[in-house]
């Protein structure tokens, strides 16, 4: 039953911290107190001596202290003039002296004199310290809703900081029983997706794959690669599989390998198996392991295994995505969802080790694999003729000989572009059975992926615990397998060209400053903007030639009403002459958030909310009712 500490009260505490059987707590006038055990000289008191009610730290007389922090067996305090203090255990040097050994009462860190340190942490044997350039406010709720974040422009500050709160408060009640809720149902883990705090429900998934990690050995089982054999298995010109269902690949000789990874080298920190590259002088310390990762993930993308295609749109070269691929639904066959295990089980290395894959899937698969249903939205990330062509059918009327005249087959193209019959009862489109149609084909797309995605699911169930993957968006999965995508400025400043300006004019410059300012998600989201894409090519020979131009129009007036055009098919930004940066970032930033959605490669000319020159989409025009109609169905 928790006490109430006589001793302390009516000081002011103001933050008490915990190390291994000692605690430790700061009052407003900025004493400390310690008690608990006293071995290694942990309270700081001078001597080794368990102490059982709160005594204050006299080495700190005469400073306020206005930050402390405890490791496992140490502690570390800084004072309002930024001065750092130490003392306790130093076996690993956490107390920053130079040393390792113990120190009985707080002393200060000599190297950090001058530095106006204003916080400190702990981990177990280490120590943090940083300063901070401007004091924190007393409030740092913004004063508006940023420009982004349209759908909360409507609420106050205050109240969603409130709800922010809230949010943080349930992730901290639920997140620890998480394990004890189903899968599905009113409070399931799949409810709880939405409104669960990122970090938390992170640290709690973090939790319980560390309580499962195997640290007694260095790697697992030694696996021989043999490279050379890959580029001799592939076609002329280095293209085409790397033999029979790519298995001559790195991927494919690790699928045939797989059986030596056991459930203890799958549970490993680091690395899963240590490689042996035949014909190469490799001794594998880590970086033949990860050479060997980065390899299959090159093999999976670049035509070596039948497992992945590009999207649609990267196929037609429209729309987004067109840098992604999709897991391939015609790969089915026994070879081939073994292989997609595999694939799984890189997946939940990548997760447990911390080693993000270089993969770029389309985000509906990261939503398949975190256990979400597709959408008809997520059919249009893909293939953005998809549902305009459905649309086109459902509104034929039953005057109308086109659809007669068409003789369409009752068939639909697959993702990979291959024809698929959808009845054995039907062979062509007519006005009475193109509801049926439309539904079958609907259905067909939104679980085309459903095979593939239960194999690499089954993968990295080996791996990591998938059913609390269901507490994660497709995007925060991609991050936890593949990592934040980089998206490095110099290599796109290297591929620019410049219309209508010169290299060294100011917009220039500001327009490179704010790409700077940018995070990366929104350079992520510029790139989708002006290309389609998602990520930038490794190299410059990657381009193939392609250009990114920046083009300069004086055609609007004035300038400072209208957005930037885009051109996907060319790589081209169109940007008004802007009167400054302020108005340049403004404006960028309003277009990568909110005209993601480009229906032809013509002008994507838009004007902020209340202008004569509005973006259109003509695709979204009843596509609520087609939902309605056509997919309730289902």
């Amino acid at each position: 039953v928790p006490l109430k500490i006589e001793s302390l009260a009516g000081l002011g505490v103001i933050k008490v911290e915990c190390g291994s059987q000692f605690s430790v707590a700061l009052t407003r006038s900025g004493s400390v107190y310690t008690w608990g055990k006293g071995d290694y000289h942990r309270l700081g008191h001078g001597s080794d001596d368990h102490i059982r009610r709160p005594r204050k730290v006299a080495a700190l007389q005469g400073k306020k202290i206005i930050s402390i922090a405890t490791g496992s067996l140490h502690c570390v305090a800084c004072s309002d003039q930024g001065e750092v203090f130490t003392w306790g255990d130093n076996d690993e040097g956490q107390l920053g002296d130079g040393t390792t050994n113990a120190i009985q009462k707080p002393r200060l860190v000599v190297a950090l004199q001058g530095k106006k340190i204003t916080r400190v942490a702990c981990g177990s044997a280490h120590t943090l310290a940083w300063s901070t350039d401007k004091p924190l406010s007393s409030s740092r709720v913004p004063t508006k809703v940023p420009m982004e974040y349209d759908l909360l422009r409507d609420f106050s500050p205050s109240l969603l900081r409130n709800r922010l709160v809230l949010l943080h408060h349930a992730s901290d009640l639920l997140c620890p029983i998480v394990s004890m809720l189903p899968l599905n149902g009113e409070v399931s883990l799949n409810s709880l997706r939405s409104i669960l705090v990122y970090t938390t429900k992170e640290a709690t998934f973090r939790k319980v794959v560390q309580s499962t990690m195997v640290r007694d050995r260095q790697h697992g089982p030694v696996v021989e690669l043999n490279r050379i054999q890959v580029k001799r298995s592939r076609s002329k010109g280095g293209s085409g599989l790397a033999g029979p269902d790519g298995m001559k690949s790195v991927f494919g000789q690790m699928v045939s390998k797989k059986s030596f990874l056991t459930q203890e080298s799958l549970f490993l920190p680091h690395r899963v198996w240590k490689v042996k590259f035949v014909g190469e002088s490799v001794d594998d310390c880590g970086g033949g392991y990860s050479e060997s990762i980065a390899e299959m993930c090159d093999e999976l993308q670049n035509g070596s295994l039948p497992l992945l295609i590009p999207t649609p749109n990267g196929r037609d070269d429209t729309g987004t995505n067109r840098d992604c691929f999709l897991l391939n639904p015609h790969a089915n066959s026994f070879m081939h969802m073994n292989m997609f295990r595999f694939l799984g089980m890189l997946m939940g290395i990548a997760i447990r080790t911390g080693s993000p894959l270089s993969l770029n899937l389309a985000e509906p698969v990261w939503k398949q694999l975190a256990g979400m249903q597709l959408t008809l939205a997520d059919l249009t990330e893909i293939d953005r003729d998809y549902i305009p062509g459905l649309l086109c059918i459902r509104d034929m009327g039953a005057d109308d000989k086109e659809l007669n005249t068409l003789d369409m087959p009752f068939s639909i193209p697959s993702s990979a572009g291959i024809d698929v019959p959808l009845s054995s009862c039907y062979r062509r489109i007519t006005h009475a059975n193109k509801h049926e149609y439309i539904r079958l084909a609907l259905n067909y797309r939104l679980h085309e992926f459903d095979e593939q995605v239960q194999a690499v699911r089954e993968g990295m169930a080996k791996v990591v615990p998938v059913p609390l993957l269901s507490l994660f968006s497709g995007y925060e999965l991609e991050t936890m397998v593949c990592g934040s995508p980089d998206i490095p400025l110099n290599l796109l400043k290297s591929v620019a060209t410049y219309k209508g300006v010169d290299i060294t004019s100011p917009l220039v410059q500001w327009f490179w400053e704010v790409m700077e300012e940018f995070s990366n998600q929104e350079r992520s989201l510029f790139l989708r903007f002006v290309w389609g894409r998602t990520r930038l090519p490794r190299t410059i020979a990657d381009f193939r030639g392609r250009d990114f131009v920046l083009q300069i129009l004086d055609k609007y007036n004035p300038p400072d009403h209208f957005l930037p055009e885009s051109y996907t098919c060319f790589f081209l930004l169109k940007m008004p002459r802007y009167s400054c940066k302020a108005i340049l970032r403004e404006k960028l930033k309003y277009a990568i958030h909110f005209c993601k959605s480009i229906d032809t490669d013509e002008y994507a000319r838009v004007a902020m909310p209340g202008s004569t020159h509005t973006s259109t989409n003509s695709d979204s025009d009843g596509l609520e009712s087609f939902a309605s109609e056509d997919i309730a169905s289902l």
